[in-house]
């Protein structure tokens, strides 16, 4: 079955960096678009970014734009999300997304990042 597994959140200072790991299996990965979402403490899920199926292209959300990064390692079945100079309105449960080549859609348990000093 699809599983997703997002990784590497903490706390970081603002102005830090912080890389998040989505590990995704039951599914054949390169083939496949991928997709970060987050979700602020009360506030709804916000798409932040999408790549394509080989990591040609990405297209982002215009809060994060500039300043995180997404990229995927076929080989690894992982998808990665660079965030740099983060905010403190950065802070929410990271989520990585795919439909796995399907009308279905799949996530991942989430990812909690906190951005304080």
């Amino acid at each position: 079955q699809v599983q997703l597994v997002e990784s590497g959140g903490g706390l970081v200072q603002p102005g830090g960096s912080l890389r998040l790991s989505c590990a995704a299996s039951g599914f054949t990965f390169s083939t496949s678009a991928m997709r970060w979402y987050r979700q602020a403490p009360g506030a709804e899920r916000k798409l932040i970014g999408i790549i394509t199926s080989a990591g040609i292209s990405a297209n982002y959300a215009d809060s994060v734009k500039g300043r995180f990064i997404i990229s995927r390692d076929n080989a690894k079945n992982t998808m990665y999300l660079q965030m740099n100079s983060v905010k403190t309105e950065d802070t929410a449960v990271y989520y990585c997304y795919t439909n796995a080549g399907s009308s279905l859609g799949y996530w991942g348990q989430g990812t909690q990042v906190t951005v304080s000093s």
